[in-house]
């Protein structure tokens, strides 16, 4: 005679049936967890490299008047190459000279010859003009600067301890 209990009782082994959209939601939940993380991780990888990306230097397109640079600013200047001295050069305008630095693109003093016209592009501070771009006569434009970083200092700079 059969138990009538015996067919109600559950083996442990065995697996109840899950609804099927209570399966869903099962699956959905890692997906949309995953989902987000990865938004949320390539938002802020975006913002890291956004962070650590120098900033663009850029000079403004019309030439200023050498005599009329002003003080601590981005300018563009054009005439012609006066005089030079390794890494540095005289240019010269209508209205006066400026002493231009070129940085380690001009050592030698072989980036430009004396009285070839040039246009260039960087930051007037301290009396002379720091170069980042040279632009020649036939259009050619010359990067003189690398982009600016973070300074590296070796590990024993950062210890200043007595």
């Amino acid at each position: 005679m059969p138990n009538e209990d015996h067919d109600n009782v559950q083996t442990e082994g065995a697996a109840m049936p899950v609804p099927p959209g209570q399966r869903r939601r099962r699956l959905a939940l890692p997906i949309i967890a995953a989902a987000v993380a990865l938004v949320i991780g390539a938002a802020g990888g975006a913002g890291a490299v956004k962070m650590m990306r120098p900033t663009p230097e850029m000079a403004p397109l019309t030439p200023v008047a050498i005599s009329a640079m002003p003080a601590s600013s981005l300018v563009t200047i054009k005439g012609k190459v006066a005089e030079i001295y390794g890494n540095k050069f005289v240019l010269q305008d209508d209205s006066g000279k400026a002493l231009v630095e070129t940085g380690r693109a001009g050592e030698g003093g072989t980036l430009v010859s004396r009285d070839e016209a040039v246009t260039v592009q960087g930051r007037f501070d301290d009396g002379f003009v720091h170069a980042s771009y040279l632009v020649r006569q036939d259009g050619r434009t010359e990067a003189l600067r690398p982009p600016k970083g973070p300074p590296h200092r070796r590990f024993e700079d950062f210890d200043h301890r007595p």
